[in-house]
């Protein structure tokens, strides 16, 4: 595809604008690493091109200051005191999100916190409150059994707008890839891990 150029065009009675300003379904799965380096590079874009950002990050540790959050951050930053770019919001789940309050009871229930993130999602969707969301490591509660994969690829295929969704993660869903409109599968091919080399800053966090 040169150029951005499709190699077949669809007799679906869409114009080509039309085509061109749907909204876009991303899934970025596999073993490889750049999963989710790639989703947060698609933010980025998406920030330059006005598109208000909502990251929400499934299974990390809330922690976990990843280097993608501290940029997106700065970005968001930049769109407050200069008005350049658009809004950037960033949730982790971790022992819960940060519009809830704290389990009493000490103990983490991950399934109902992975629950509680994805009925945001839903609700966010049906508001139209982003224009591009990342959904970072999303897979693996829907491959746990935590949260419905069919609810969600029914929510996500009728979100409403022009809201775009990137999902990372391994072993996505047949039927979110079925769904989907973009699917790349980062395959490894070698890693400094299978030599014995810890992940070091500036490279994996």
């Amino acid at each position: 595809m040169p150029k951005g150029v499709p190699t077949t065009i669809p007799d679906d009675g869409l114009t080509t604008r039309q085509r061109r300003n749907a909204p876009l379904l991303g899934v970025n799965t596999g073993d490889g690493k750049g999963k989710s380096t790639a989703a947060f590079g698609m933010a980025m874009r998406a920030w330059n091109a006005g598109l208000d950002v909502v990251v929400f990050q499934f299974v990390k540790s809330a922690k976990w200051r990843v280097g993608e959050e501290a940029a997106l951050s700065a970005l968001g930053d930049v769109h407050e005191s200069t008005g350049a770019g658009a809004p950037v919001s960033w949730f982790k789940m971790g022992s819960g999100w940060s519009w809830l309050r704290a389990n009493d009871s000490g103990e983490d229930d991950h399934a109902q916190a992975a629950r509680d993130g994805w009925q945001e999602i839903a609700r966010r969707l049906a508001a139209q409150e982003h224009d591009f969301y990342v959904l970072d490591e999303f897979t693996y509660p829907l491959d746990w059994g935590w949260i419905d994969v069919d609810e969600v690829v029914a929510t996500l295929r009728d979100r409403p707008g022009r809201q775009h969704v990137i999902i990372t993660g391994r072993r996505a869903p047949a039927a979110l890839i079925e769904a989907a409109d973009l699917v790349t599968e980062m395959r490894k091919v070698k890693h400094p891990m299978d030599a014995g080399r810890k992940g070091q800053k500036g490279i994996e966090w």
